[in-house]
């Protein structure tokens, strides 16, 4: 994948929209590319977290364990993943799972934070990415207890 292929795909993620592509080419060069293998885990619930993942390509479960494991979202191609923890500095919420064949740029939590410092209109999409997916959350979670129960 190239530089501008990297590009393009974060400019269609809200987060990134209004950056200048002239740094967000600079942000592809700084991150990691990493691909990994259905029932791979990006990262699991509990570990300490130092980076971000933008999906290029692929898809993966969100998976947050509490009586028994439970699928709170799917991810596909443009969405990131894993900055919930970086922002609070906790560990992580939830496993993430490869659900195919699936590629990603990691972002390191410095590079991440600096992205949030240079442009604070980042932040603002931050706090709707992450109100949006608390709600998930939370719908999916009291379902699921609701079925538990009856």
């Amino acid at each position: 994948m190239s530089i501008e292929q990297e590009v393009e795909i974060l400019r269609k993620i809200p987060l990134f929209a209004n950056i200048d592509p002239a740094k967000l080419k600079l942000m592809c060069f700084a991150s990691e590319r990493l691909t990994f293998k259905p029932g791979q885990s990006l990262f699991d619930q509990g570990d300490s977290a130092d980076s971000a993942y933008i999906i290029a390509s692929g898809t993966a479960d969100v998976i947050v364990i509490t009586d028994k494991p439970t699928v709170v979202a799917k991810l596909g191609q443009n969405d990131i993943v894993g900055e919930i923890a970086i922002l609070c500095e906790v560990p992580r919420t939830a496993t993430v799972t490869a659900t195919s064949e699936l590629t990603t740029l990691r972002i390191t939590k410095d590079l991440f934070f600096r992205m949030v410092t240079d442009f604070p209109e980042m932040g603002v999409e931050v706090m709707r990415v992450l109100a949006h997916r608390l709600e998930q959350t939370t719908a999916q979670l009291t379902k699921e207890r609701t079925a538990a129960r009856n």
